[in-house]
């Protein structure tokens, strides 16, 4: 990530050169006759234009250096930007200046080029002050991590420095620290508070296996842990790297501004020259009339405020975002967001807690309920799968002891297959277990029991025979329901699409109010109901945390990861939610409508402003109307136009008061 000092110091660096260009521009307006109080200062005409190009170059060429050198290299790229527009109009009109000066001409335009430069700057700094501001709240994580951390290496426990710590060290955590480093707790249980990271309010329980992420606090308990991600690789350094390449990527109507810029070049150019023939030649004026004209049509014509339209908007939305632990990868995501026309969610971890629990075991004639559940345990030992995590946790209240599990065989989408003591242990769903050709019979009354009442269930068969049926629960995490109503209320259709059986997945999907459901798709499959969706011309995001979920994600227009799924999902995602929590997917879409729409206010008010402005700039309506703008008034108007711009993107602020908590 950039160094957060540099930035600053870039801030820093502009907001000096503002200042000094708006301290000296005072002044040269009150030298120039635009200013009505040049009396003030009894000077010879002669000393006085020469003390207005002593006062401006430095305008020109110190405060504005950013902008000519910025135009000197995209000229040498032989590309024309918004840079080489700003240069454009503050040289003609200074170097206009000069020549008069030298001629001995008393109409000098020195104060436009000094406030062209003065509000251009102004408009700078204040995108420079909305990109920063909206990464306090990431840098504020950074300043929670320790400086030093407490090693064991060789067994004995000393203090180092934060940044010395490599992976696969030993760092002990006494009650209180803060964590300094990713890494996975290898002794001891304590509860860790998460909140600055993931949202979650209440301490999160960890024991030997869990992982622990920088800048979260311990709690009471002692650990150890071993560092799995330091330096860039922790999980507050890939936040913040996601915040930067989201605030310096380029929305799709940013990209079309940089291309039309090419034009407005020639435009901004064309314009000057037309005036200027056009009232020299044609309507005869004089030379410095037709000069005045000129300026003031080149330096309105320079449509900063373009250039500003959609970056400083991003930077407040992308900031907001992360502020609401709500990642969004691109500007382009940002934008396309609001295009969202269909939501499709996956059940296990995104509508429902991920934490499911045993609530019926089932058996046939001659096995315990213990006994089956030890076979369960045995096979689904090591497996991360919530399901899996539900049955050892249920084996381990018990105290039973699980065997060996060996041969294992993992059957996509429908179960598992291993020897546990000479047995052969099937574990799944009815379709592993009709693939094998395995008789049901013996729990089918329990099988559909457990079915019809909404329970997820997994099949136990021992030696080719069916002998247990265990049912399992998953509650609906409580903001599902509102999450889904509030999709619906958007105009966005809702679909849950789940590997689970058909009742259960109809349980749930009536439960939330999704409008569809796809029940029993296998993994490889969700893919293709997204694809479904997209042929019926919808604009569909995904929701999912699971590795059988990136598919989907990446099929999707906009994938939307659950921050507590697997790095696989988010790394398929565009849209990363830490909390969790399904009244985000709302929250995105309303961040991303509110941005899109500060977006459209500033090109349509830089577009039309500049269309209007312009001829009245060129005198167009002087001969009619008598309305005509001197090139200082031009120059104001012009910077005006970009500090709107900039104030309207940093009012985006104001949509969190729409966002739901």
């Amino acid at each position: 990530m950039s160094d957060p000092a540099m930035a600053a110091g870039m801030e820093a660096d502009i907001r000096l050169r503002f200042f000094v260009a708006f301290a000296l521009s005072t002044v040269i307006v009150i030298l120039s006759p635009m200013g009505k109080m040049y009396s003030l200062v009894p000077l010879p005409v002669a000393v006085r234009s020469y003390l207005l190009l002593v006062l401006t170059t430095p305008v020109i060429f110190w405060c504005g250096w950013m902008f000519l050198s910025g135009a000197y290299n995209a000229l040498r790229s032989r590309q024309l930007d918004m840079a080489v527009l700003i240069a454009v109009g503050v040289l003609a009109a200074y170097l206009a200046s000069a020549y008069l000066t030298i001629v001995g001409s008393t109409d000098l335009f020195y104060e436009a080029a000094a406030m062209l430069v003065t509000f251009v700057l102004f408009g700078h700094w204040m995108e420079m002050k909305a990109r920063r501001g909206t990464s306090d709240a990431l840098q504020a994580l950074f300043k929670l991590v320790p400086p030093t951390a407490r090693v064991v290496r060789g067994g004995v426990e000393s203090e180092v420095p934060t940044a010395q710590i490599v992976r696969g060290d030993i760092l002990a955590l006494r009650p209180g620290d803060r964590v300094p480093v990713d890494g996975e707790i290898t002794t001891g249980k304590t509860a860790v508070d998460e909140a600055l990271v993931t949202g979650e309010s209440l301490p999160v329980e960890k024991k030997p296996g869990d992982a622990v992420v920088a800048g979260s606090i311990n709690g009471a308990g002692s650990v150890r842990f071993e560092a799995t991600g330091v330096g860039a690789d922790t999980a507050l350094s890939r936040i913040a790297k996601l915040v930067e390449t989201a605030q310096n990527s380029k929305a799709p109507g940013q990209r079309l501004a940089d291309k039309a810029a090419a034009y407005l070049v020639v435009l901004a150019v064309s314009v000057g020259i037309i005036t200027f023939v056009a009232w020299r030649f044609g309507a005869g004026a004089s030379f410095l009339t037709s000069l005045t004209f000129a300026i003031s049509a080149l330096v309105i014509a320079c449509p900063d405020a373009l250039g500003l339209a959609t970056p400083t908007a991003v930077a407040v939305g992308t900031g907001l975002s992360a502020k609401h632990n709500i990642l969004i990868k691109d500007a382009a995501t940002l934008e396309g967001a609001a295009r969202i026309s269909a939501v499709a969610l996956d059940k296990t971890g995104t509508l429902t807690e991920g934490k499911p629990r045993i609530t019926d075991i089932v058996t046939a004639t001659g096995i315990t309920e213990d006994e089956a559940l030890r076979l369960l345990a045995a096979v689904e030992r090591g497996s991360s799968h919530p399901l899996a995590v539900a049955i050892l946790s249920e084996a381990k209240t018990r105290n039973l002891h699980t065997p060996e599990a060996i041969e294992f065989e993992n059957v996509s989408g429908h179960g598992l297959k291993a020897m546990v003591e000479n047995k052969r242990v099937l574990v799944g769903n009815v379709r592993l277990l009709t693939d094998e050709q395995i008789d049901t019979t013996p729990i089918r009354e329990s099988l559909d029991h457990l079915t019809r009442a909404g329970r997820t269930v997994i099949l136990l068969a021992v030696d080719s025979k069916a002998v247990a049926v265990i049912g399992v629960s998953d509650p609906v995490k409580p903001s599902a329901k509102r999450a889904v109503a509030e999709l619906r209320s958007m105009g966005i259709q809702t679909a849950l699409i789940s590997g689970d059986n058909k009742t259960v997945a109809e349980v749930v999907g009536k439960e939330v109010g999704v409008d569809v459901v796809f029940a029993e798709v296998l993994p490889e499959h969700k893919a293709e109901y997204v694809k479904r969706l997209q042929s019926e011309g919808k604009f569909v995001a995904m929701v999912g945390d699971g590795v059988n979920d990136a598919p989907a994600l990446a099929q999707a227009d906009i994938g939307i990861a659950i921050g507590a799924g697997t790095d696989v999902a988010i790394e398929a995602a565009k849209i990363v939610l830490m909390k969790s929590d399904p009244l985000d997917i709302v929250n995105a879409i309303i961040l991303s409508k509110a941005t899109v729409r500060k977006m459209k206010q500033n090109l349509v008010w830089a577009s039309v402003y500049n269309v209007l402005a312009i001829p009245v700039a060129a005198g167009v309506f002087y001969n009619s109307l008598g309305w005509s703008l001197r090139p200082e008034v031009s120059a104001l108007l012009m910077s005006a136009s970009s500090i709107i711009v900039a104030t309207n993107a940093v009012m985006l602020r104001r949509s969190e008061k729409e966002m739901l908590v």
